[in-house]
């Protein structure tokens, strides 16, 4: 098991956040890490979603969605080929900070025999792409 974590505090209310977030249809515009997405946001749905880190290779992948709490958390469920190999579980959290200030957590738990393959890229790529991510998100949110 490996699992990865960042988090950046924003000037906006859980709500937009949420929005921004939810909203896969805005992602060719802002999101710099995950670069597609679409399905709904809802647990059971079954999401399509285009990842790739700046300077790295592209990933589709068909992910689970087991749960979407408004203005809170979405979290989904993704494998590589077949479950067991390269699993992810994402988690994106919006917590309350005060009034119009939230931080905002985007963390994986990776499971599978593969892992260890895949650390260093990790370590690396995927954790610069969460951080890219945050990032965008912040500023689109604070705009």
């Amino acid at each position: 098991m490996k699992e990865l974590r960042t988090e950046i505090e924003i000037n906006a209310p859980p709500e937009r956040v949420w929005q921004l977030l939810t909203d896969f249809s805005s992602f060719p515009q802002w999101n710099p890490f995950i670069r597609r997405a679409s399905g709904e946001p809802k647990k059971g749905a079954q999401l399509q979603v285009y990842l790739q880190p700046s300077g790295a290779k592209g990933m589709t992948f068909s992910p689970k969605v087991l749960k979407a709490e408004q203005n809170r958390e979405l979290r989904w469920l993704g494998h590589f080929l077949i479950p067991g190999l390269f699993d992810g579980e994402h988690i994106f959290t919006i917590e309350t900070l005060e009034a119009g200030r939230v931080r905002f957590v985007q963390r994986e738990i990776f499971t599978g025999i593969f892992v260890p393959l895949f650390a260093r890229g990790l370590d690396k790529d995927t954790r610069r792409g969460f951080e890219e991510m945050n990032q965008a998100l912040k500023l689109l949110a604070e705009r």
